[in-house]
């Protein structure tokens, strides 16, 4: 395989990285970890729901997660159009999360699309500019919660024992 393709592909790989580190950042509350995954002041279009930067969207995004008992970020069918030290890509994101209204749980679903450009600097690739593309949300009575939550949102969850924060 040629240098070119194999640096493609870690490029590639480095971008998708950071896709899931960003997904974890919100299920885990890590601040920190969010705002790592863009570049400083790097513009955060999510329409109507939020504009700032990437920074400020975390600190948003997970203020608003205070809301919720438990909350799940799932990414798929990505994209990536590479251009140098520049990128493109497109990114599906299903978020699920549960709350308590009035003592009855309720279960909401909200999906849409990252579209992100990227850029490498100082040899890392992070997000110059967001836009959020809203598809659809719903929200719906739970009729039956079958395990307890073992999850947590912070440090605390399991996944910090094995994966430390670089």
């Amino acid at each position: 395989m040629a240098d070119s393709n194999l640096s493609d592909v870690a490029d590639r790989l480095e971008i998708a990285q950071q896709l899931a580190i960003y997904a974890r950042a919100m299920d885990r509350c890590d601040h920190a970890l969010g705002y790592s995954v863009f570049h400083e002041n790097a513009p955060a279009d999510y329409g109507s729901m939020f504009q700032g930067t990437g920074s400020e969207f975390v600190d948003f995004a997970l203020k608003s997660h205070e809301n919720f008992l438990v909350h799940n970020h799932q990414i798929s069918n990505l994209l990536i159009e590479l251009r140098g030290d520049q990128a493109g890509s497109e990114t599906y994101v299903t978020m699920m999360a549960r709350m308590d209204i009035a003592g009855t749980l309720h279960d909401m679903r909200s999906l849409g699309r990252y579209i992100d450009r990227w850029e490498k600097r100082g040899g890392a690739w992070r997000i110059a500019h967001r836009q959020y593309i809203h598809e659809f949300d719903d929200m719906w009575p739970v009729t039956r919660a079958g395990y307890p939550i073992q999850g947590r949102r912070d440090g605390s969850d399991p996944s910090y024992a094995v994966l430390k924060p670089s």
